[in-house]
């Protein structure tokens, strides 16, 4: 049996593109710590993005008849999660939405995600705060996320100066708030996201409940109130328009699609799994509950316990209930990865990664485990498992250092330098990037496609 969420994963072939990070692990691997500090008042928070195939789809799944209903080519809209509790998105850098854990985990269902994602479709199709969007456009989601910190952090401690000090001049942020929206905007962005829901068919009961949410905060002082409050001003028009939508709109009624229903759980129960301490996830999910969520839930606690004998036991027993789910088996290979049974994780992370071919992610789980064999054979699978990553994700810095790693295993030098200078560009090391490309140019043949991508490398370390 399949579960209904991954046959959407396979309908949609946008869904081969899912975005560009400067970073990425295995699943939920955590890059980018970034730590502000604000004079006055010392105000430290550690933030990160995470990487998960099943997450982010389930995101563009919900996505995607917004994006279509907006006018807007998914495959250009990147999707980051961001890990934080607080409740939180938000759109920077033109096209790329985050959307924080604290969100996705407090959400209560499906409905409620969608809603303020048809909200920032509207900011993304109206085009607001244009010139703070295009001061970004070509930074990396990591530096994107420091300055949108660093303006929530100067309006949580009433220092205004602050957020201008985090940017080092752009006029453009030196406000309030990085992500400022005017009232206007947001009425704005409000019509927008009604029509897109209707649109897509959905009701607008979740954004209309998520900012019935928010208007509980409107009394608490700024360090108490969630980010998404401070960025998104509320009124009682706002309120009151969507009263009226839920009241007069066809769709007011029309129940979630089951599959999308399922997902929410599933996405909530895995991030609570890996987020929450697993004492914790285990009291939520409690040992009797047989719920597909609750299972996967307990599963990804005990991986977190080293407990691998309690968590590939439900693993097993849901494989055998749903054996065509590649999420499961990317788990398992997991677990198995991390106990140091390498050799055993293969067969899971196989059998995944012939399911979602497209998944970077999980090709380059597979490829780790088939490096650590230390075998020639492997080491060519692994080859060509980065070759295949690279392909749907190019801008993977981790991808390029494994693929340095079996190049060198092959003797391959001139393909070890063109690796580790794509991986010093995406890094921002310039002098290294130039660098390693001026190697692998003496090692190539003059005029091929290697040849000329190393060239290409070289002269774009050049520029500041």
């Amino acid at each position: 049996m399949t579960p209904a969420i991954v046959r959407s994963f396979r309908r949609f072939g946008t869904l081969k593109r899912i975005y560009n990070p400067k970073n990425v692990n295995r699943l939920l691997t955590i890059f980018c710590a970034i730590l502000i500090t604000l004079s006055g008042q010392t105000w430290a928070r550690s933030i990160s993005l995470i990487r998960d195939t099943e997450i982010e789809n389930t995101i563009r799944v919900y996505s995607l008849p917004l994006f279509k209903a907006a006018g807007l080519e998914a495959s250009n809209i990147q999707i980051h999660i961001v890990n934080d509790p607080a409740l939180n998105a938000f759109v920077a850098g033109g096209q790329r939405l985050f959307i924080n854990t604290g969100l996705l985990m407090r959400a209560e269902h499906a409905g409620q995600v969608i809603g303020v994602i048809a909200h920032e479709t509207g900011h993304i199709s109206g085009g607001h705060l244009v010139r703070l969007q295009e001061s970004l456009s070509n930074s990396t989601a990591k530096s994107i996320l420091a300055l949108v910190l660093g303006g929530i952090a100067a309006v949580a401690t009433g220092k205004s100066e602050a957020a201008g000090a985090v940017v080092a001049g752009s006029a453009a942020l030196q406000q309030r708030s990085v992500l400022s929206y005017t009232r206007t905007m947001e009425q704005s962005a409000d019509q927008a996201a009604v029509v897109y829901l209707d649109e897509a068919g959905y009701s607008g009961r979740g954004l209309l409940q998520f900012l019935n949410t928010l208007s509980g905060q409107e009394l608490l002082s700024g360090e108490h109130q969630d980010p998404y409050l401070r960025s998104h001003p509320l009124t009682r028009d706002r309120i009151k328009f969507m009263r009226n939508h839920v009241l007069q709109s066809p769709h007011s009624e029309t129940p979630l699609r089951e599959d999308l229903v399922q997902a929410h759980d599933r996405m909530r129960a895995k991030l609570k799994g890996f987020i929450n301490p697993p004492a914790r996830t285990l009291r939520e999910y409690k040992h009797d509950d047989r719920s597909f969520a609750a299972r996967y839930a307990r599963a990804v606690a005990y991986k977190k316990e080293f407990k691998i004998d309690e968590a590939l036991a439900l693993l097993d027993g849901l494989l055998a209930e749903f054996p065509n789910d590649p999420f499961l088996h990317e788990l398992k290979g997991d677990v198995l990865q991390d106990a140091g049974r390498v050799a055993e994780s293969i067969p899971p992370y196989q059998k995944a990664a012939s399911m979602l071919p497209w998944a970077a992610l999980i090709r380059v789980s597979l490829a780790q485990s088939q490096l650590e064999l230390n075998d020639h054979r492997a080491t060519g699978a692994a080859l060509e498992n980065l070759q295949q990553a690279v392909r749907y994700e190019p801008e993977m810095p981790l991808v390029w250092r494994l693929l340095a790693t079996a190049h060198a295993r092959n003797d391959n030098q001139a393909y070890v330098m063109l690796s580790l200078a794509e991986e010093a560009l995406l890094k921002g090391k310039k002098p290294e990037a130039r660098h390693r490309a001026k190697q692998a140019m003496k090692l190539l043949p003059e005029g091929s496609a290697s040849w000329i991508r190393a060239q290409d490398i070289q002269e774009t370390a050049k520029k500041k």
